[in-house]
């Protein structure tokens, strides 16, 4: 550096990119350590690494920066005084203890959601005692923050440490203060930022280019993911979209096209209908990813009891929720209507929770609502509210003990539901939350009658599990089951009842032993959840094997009591609506996915970019010639985008009357 006469600044900021360099690429490394998809080889993730590389550039310089404009005056350089030395290593403490909690955030959230942290994250922010809870109870903070702690002070050590290296290599190289090369390492430094390396702005979008979902999150790093994202916060409620497509819709919908814009049927009873004015039990079960269960085939054998009452009642295998989340989950079960909002819920935004449900058209009910931790977490409770008379019962009605962030247990809730139900003397409609298959994945310390194989790791990662832990959760959530409905089997009640159960969303993982590859490779395993009504006493069994939404089960439902009912939500009944084209809407807010699955195939494009792709959903269908690819490509996207924009349009168009 003396043969240049560089400045002691601009040799320090050369080492301080160094090591922030190594650190995100540290991350990035531990990231594939981790997360990898065992169908992903390491070769592959090259152009993932050399996107991040850029990535990193960009934010690095971003961090550096202050210190170059600043010691473009000389008196603010890290070099002049002590004091300056002293500022400048407390600023990049405080940097880097950031980025360590961001991408100790990230880890978290990715172990879960198989996510890179966004903006989505700040959903929680109206609840943070629940989000505290439930990152204290799922994870070893004490150790995490000495671990942050201790990084960061060695982290400043090791900038204090280049800082005197650089100021003892120079103690006798004296030569003129110099701005040239403070604006040349600034102009470097905004080509980085605003243009690299063809003077364009990388966005998060590039990212999403790789086709590949582990491939675009190894790319982004947690701060270009979070803040470009933040912009997603804001609703986008497109009330003219809807027109475009209202011929399309119409006849998926089976309506009458003349009629534009209107989307409310009245729909009467019909000959199969049941004239007992039966009691309605809706189960949300919490995380109920159809490939862990036994109902797939699952050779863990995880959910035997459930399995036997999918055997007795009408089961759909093909359920698909529009996305991702409790929040969305239940807001689609309840309203209909997919949550398409890209960053905020449904639930929390005030122009959207207030809806239209079927639930009211169920005259002559007494209706409840049983969660067991606080009703007020995402506005649960705001959206249920627009179900006229109902009474919600949570946390502090319960006599049943707390065991964590989420409440009292599974078995608790189902036992206190029990209590009310049985007291009743007219037809009732009940929902009922779950939580317990959701982190920390606890069970009751009191339990002693659940049992669960032990198993090595090996078995449980072939077979969708993270870990023994979230196995016991999933084998009580069928234990759960088997104590609600043998009980209920005892009450006066269970014989005029239909028991509706549905996951609220399913979770990411390995499939691949019961499911084809693409289901886990194009996160269909997020959606893809088992769907049952069971009444013994009242419904035939069947078994469906087509495809259906979340957002059909209350049509469904209603359909098969003997009361008129008004829909105009996307909904179906997808039992006795004739000649309807099978298929579910799905979203995936994070990446800006958006697609249809079929009986036979699942296409998605991307509203961001220009990207689209169509992908089998079953082994063994016959390749498709181009012309007919382009024909249910072109079929689809139009399905796709249909029900994108009508789904912005109801937010505010299908509000509680």
């Amino acid at each position: 550096m003396r043969k240049w006469k560089v400045s002691k600044t601009i040799q320090w900021i050369i080492k301080l990119f160094i090591i922030y360099l190594c650190m995100f690429t540290a991350f990035r490394i531990a990231t594939v350590i981790l997360f990898k998809p065992k169908n992903i080889s390491v070769l592959e993730l090259a152009p993932s690494f050399w996107l991040g590389l850029k990535y990193d550039l960009r934010w690095i310089s971003i961090v550096l920066s202050p210190i170059i404009v600043l010691s473009i005056f000389k008196k603010f350089s890290p070099f002049h005084s002590a004091r300056t030395k002293k500022a400048w290593t407390i600023y990049l403490a405080i940097i880097t203890l950031v980025i360590m909690f961001f991408y100790g955030a990230d880890f978290g959230n990715f172990s879960y959601n198989h996510t890179r942290i966004g903006a989505s994250a700040l959903n929680f922010k109206d609840d943070p005692y629940e989000m505290f809870r439930m990152v204290w109870e799922s994870y070893p903070i004490v150790w995490i923050l000495i671990g942050l702690g201790i990084a960061v002070f060695f982290a400043a050590q090791l900038f204090r440490r280049t800082h005197g290296t650089v100021d003892a290599n120079n103690y006798w190289h004296k030569f003129e203060y110099k701005r040239r090369w403070y604006l040349a390492a600034l102009l470097l430094m905004c080509w980085f930022v605003f243009g690299f390396p063809n003077f364009k702005p990388l966005t998060r979008q590039d990212a999403y280019k790789l086709n590949d979902n582990f491939k675009s999150y190894l790319a982004l790093n947690p701060f270009q993911n979070f803040i470009t994202s933040l912009k997603q916060r804001k609703p986008d409620f497109n009330t003219s979209g809807a027109a475009k497509y209202y011929a399309i819709i119409s006849d998926y919908l089976q309506l009458n096209p003349s009629v534009n814009n209107n989307y409310e049927r009245v729909v009467m009873p019909n000959s199969h209908s049941l004239e007992s004015k039966p009691n309605v039990v809706l189960v949300l079960c919490e995380s109920f990813s159809m490939y862990k269960s036994s109902m797939s085939g699952n050779k863990l054998n995880s959910t035997p009891y459930f399995n036997e009452l999918c055997k007795q009642g009408v089961f759909f295998n093909r359920c698909f929720t529009p996305t991702f989340g409790t929040a969305r989950g239940l807001f689609a079960t309840i309203t209909g209507i997919p949550d398409v909002q890209m960053a905020k819920f449904s639930t929390q935004n005030a122009e959207a929770v207030n809806q239209h449900t079927i639930i009211n058209d169920f005259d002559g009910y007494n209706k409840f609502y049983f969660i067991g931790g606080r009703s007020q977490f995402n506005n649960f409770r705001g959206l249920m509210s627009n179900v006229d008379g109902i009474d919600i019962y949570e946390k502090g009605k319960y006599k049943s003990p707390e065991i964590n962030v989420w409440g009292i247990s599974d078995r608790d809730l189902f036992a206190e539901a029990n209590n009310v139900l049985k007291q009743q003397n007219k037809p009732f409609f009940a929902g009922i939350q779950t939580a317990h298959n959701h982190r920390p994945f606890m069970l009751p310390p009191n339990e002693k009658e659940f049992t669960c194989e032990k198993l090595d790791k090996e078995t449980l990662a072939k077979n969708g599990f993270e870990s023994q832990a979230e196995y016991e959760a999933f084998c009580y959530t069928d234990f759960c089951f088997k104590q609600f409905i043998e009980t209920a089997k005892q009450q006066t009640w269970f014989n005029n009842t239909i028991f509706v159960f549905v996951g609220d969303h399913g979770v990411e993982g390995e499939s691949g032993s019961v499911y084809p590859k693409v289901w886990a490779s194009h996160r269909l395993n997020d959606e893809h959840v088992p769907l049952l009504y069971y009444a013994p006493a009242l419904l035939q069994p069947a078994t469906y094997n087509y495809t259906v939404s979340q957002i059909d089960v209350l049509p469904t439902l209603a359909g098969m009591i003997h009361q008129p009912y008004t829909n105009s939500t996307l909904g179906r009944d997808v039992i006795n609506q004739p000649n309807i084209f099978h298929s579910a809407f799905i979203i995936h807010h994070d990446e800006g996915n958006i697609g249809m699955v079929t009986d036979d195939y699942y296409y998605v494009k991307n509203v961001n970019i220009t990207h689209e792709e169509l992908v089998p959903v079953k082994d063994g269908l016959p390749a498709l010639t181009p012309y007919q690819s382009d024909s249910v490509k072109r079929r689809l996207s139009q399905l796709t985008s249909a029900f994108f924009e009508t789904g912005k349009w109801m937010l505010v168009n299908n509000r509680k009357k």
